[in-house]
């Protein structure tokens, strides 16, 4: 199909995006689990110090970059809005030029768990590229995955995500 450019195929492996959250805070665990368990209470480890070893844990959903980030990586080209050569960009190489991208799912799998005071990085790669003949023509399933440490390194979630372009 010739959707891959031998420069695309060259980036697979590259860092798309990392970004770093500022310090998880008890109240951020508090006010995410409230919304979550709304109208009832939430678990007591999410909340009540007293309940565990080492106090609350954050929920394995949490996302500590829900509401900023400390820091990001600024794309090497920056992608428009609704861009399906995103990804591309994001590395500074070119993209298939797609009009249409859909989302293909998403993995998660857990690690140990985020606790109050924990910086959490995200780093994000270009695993993989496919092509494929669909109902529609041509499409491009790219697969990245995002891999979240605290601030000893320890794994906290490896995310897998897959954008389907056609």
């Amino acid at each position: 199909m010739g959707l891959v450019s031998d420069e695309m195929r060259a980036g697979v492996g590259s860092v798309i995006d990392w970004e770093v959250s500022f310090p998880v805070a008890a109240s951020d665990i508090r006010r995410w689990m409230i919304a979550i368990y709304y109208p009832d209470p939430p678990p007591r480890r999410f909340w009540d110090e007293t309940t565990a070893p080492g106090g609350i844990v954050a929920p394995e959903e949490f996302n500590p970059f829900a509401w900023m980030v400390a820091e990001r990586r600024k794309p090497v080209i920056a992608p428009l809005a609704r861009d399906t050569d995103w990804i591309e960009k994001f590395i500074g190489i070119t993209g298939p030029g797609l009009r249409n991208q859909i989302n293909g799912g998403t993995e998660a799998t857990y690690g140990v768990p985020m606790r109050p005071g924990d910086v959490i990085r995200s780093e994000t790669r270009l695993v993989d590229y496919q092509e494929k003949t669909g109902r529609m023509g041509p499409m491009l399933i790219s697969v990245t995955e995002a891999v979240w440490t605290n601030q000893v390194g320890e794994r906290v979630r490896v995310e897998r995500q897959t954008a389907i372009r056609y």
